[in-house]
């Protein structure tokens, strides 16, 4: 029912949501809606400031289209006056109306999973949550992950954000539960946390897997950014909760910190003196690689099927997170060599006949195409062909270091179109190439603005023992240009391009 949604004729007076209108005034609340086109007859509109427009613009649509209560903030009361002053509509007004509503969504739906995790972090995020419901799977639980690739597992979903608006969420949850869905694992995106759209889940345990530049086109400065990611530290996780951290990035010992700070339980992940699931040695080969960890002090040694050690880090952070919500440890460890490729994340998308293979990952920001890259490096013979562009109507400011990054660390760059969205295609090429002549990689460049004559000519590179590493879209099946989304799957075309090359087509 995209932002707004009802519950077969279930009506809630306001007080039971948890709500009081200004005046006292009561409502028989029928639905609730963000989108004032989805409004219906006894509707709560929420009508929320917005980071162009405030929601109150809407409200006088809404009451046109039968709404029966408004929920704003005090700005959107005084935007919304004259329509407001001349109807008999309840009006509650929130200090923090986001709160508020994903509050109200909470009580609205009802049941959620009786397990519920999430994380959060710059990259990883897919990953961690994937493998999280592939543990519980493999323990005999009822899993889903929820994020950027929509709901998967036991039950299915499609999804428009990581994070979901409050509505579509707790819509979402409650419909898993009603499915037999018992465990999730949520990836909890810095604009979801900043509108506040997971509060009201009640969560077992969160993590945290990193911190890089990204997404400073909506908060624009690193603090905003950090300060809306420890949100699922400070604000939703609960003290009784734990917080799974990774302490071998930078900002981990600090976010481990604020968590301490609040009495929350910690767990720390990595190769840490300090970390209670401590990573001490890793093996890799052509097909995956072998772990030795510890836990509270006891080694292990398992067998991953995954490329590239920063799977690793990720595993292990959401084998924390099982643990932290309940699992037994003995039967986390043993699942883990059962997991399989998060799609569009160091996945394996083709073999050429010579041996190489070809890769396709969602890095997308300049630290995550970095890591990449070292990451496949100990699993290749010969030489690293990069692929790697850059998105439009996104932090510009990435798009040199994701240049200089591929340069820095690969044999041989493509540059070529990611999303290019409202921008030219030329010009953020262009702002890539920047930074892979900074980085003195000119000489092993080549731009090529057509995605599939890239990954073909990538492809055609290669020798024995090579491999291609496409960068950017990962999962993704369309590519935006303009206000078009035109068909386009990385794994596919590189797919298509070995059997033309090979002439197994």
């Amino acid at each position: 029912m995209g932002n707004g949604a009802e519950a077969g004729g279930k009506v809630s007076a306001l007080a039971d949501l948890g709500l009081h209108a200004a005046g006292g005034r009561e409502a028989r609340v029928t639905g609730l809606s963000v989108d004032s086109r989805d409004v219906r007859t006894g509707h709560l509109f929420a009508a929320l400031p917005g980071v162009k427009v405030h929601g109150a613009e809407f409200i006088p649509l809404a009451l046109r289209q039968g709404a029966g209560a408004i929920l704003t903030d005090a700005e959107g009361a005084r935007i919304a006056a004259d329509a407001l002053g001349g109807s008999s509509v309840a009006v509650v007004i929130a200090q923090d109306p986001r709160a508020t509503l994903a509050q109200t969504a909470s009580i609205w739906f009802g049941a959620h999973p009786g397990t519920v995790v999430a994380v959060t972090g710059t990259n990883g995020k897919t990953s961690v949550s994937t493998f999280c419901r592939q543990i519980w799977v493999e323990m005999g639980l009822a899993a889903v992950n929820i994020g950027t690739t929509g709901v998967e597992g036991a039950w299915t979903h499609p999804l428009r954000h990581t994070t979901p608006d409050p509505i579509t969420l707790h819509r979402v949850m409650a419909e898993a539960a009603r499915a037999g869905i018992s465990h999730a694992a949520m990836e909890a995106s810095s604009h979801g946390l900043d509108q506040r759209r997971l509060d009201g889940v009640l969560l077992a345990a969160a993590g945290f897997t990193n911190f890089t530049q990204d997404h400073l086109d909506y908060h624009h400065t690193f603090e905003a950014y950090f300060d809306a990611k420890m949100g699922l530290f400070t604000r939703v996780l609960p003290e009784e909760g734990v917080a799974v951290i990774n302490l071998d990035d930078p900002k981990g010992p600090e976010v481990a910190s604020i968590c301490t700070a609040r009495g929350v339980e910690v767990i720390g992940v990595g190769r840490h003196p300090g970390a209670r699931l401590r990573l001490t040695a890793q093996r890799f080969d052509a097909t995956g690689q072998d772990l030795r960890f510890d836990w509270q002090g006891r080694p292990n040694m398992n067998r991953l099927r995954l490329i590239g050690g920063f799977q690793a880090e990720n595993v292990l952070l959401a084998a924390g997170l099982v643990i932290a919500a309940g699992g037994d440890p003995h039967e986390v460890f043993d699942a883990l060599p059962q997991l399989t490729t998060v799609r569009g994340r160091m996945q394996l998308a083709a073999t050429r006949t010579n041996g190489s293979a070809v890769f396709v990952d969602y890095a997308h920001t300049p630290d995550a195409v970095e890591t990449a890259l070292q990451a496949l490096r100990p699993h290749v013979m010969g030489r690293i062909v990069a692929i790697v562009g850059a998105g439009g109507d996104r932090d510009a400011t990435k798009r040199p270091l994701m240049g200089a990054a591929a340069a820095q660390n690969a044999d041989q760059v493509i540059v070529t179109d990611d999303n290019p969205r409202s921008e030219s295609p030329a010009s953020i090429r262009d702002a890539v190439m920047a930074g892979i002549i900074m980085a003195g990689g000119a000489d092993r460049a080549t731009e090529v603005g057509d995605r599939a004559e890239a990954i073909l000519r990538g492809v055609d590179a290669l020798g024995p023992g090579d491999a291609l590493l496409i960068c950017g879209k990962g999962h993704e099946t369309g590519q935006i240009v303009g206000d078009d989304v035109l068909p386009f799957d990385d794994v596919e075309q590189a797919s298509v391009a070995v059997a033309a090359l090979d002439g197994t087509i």
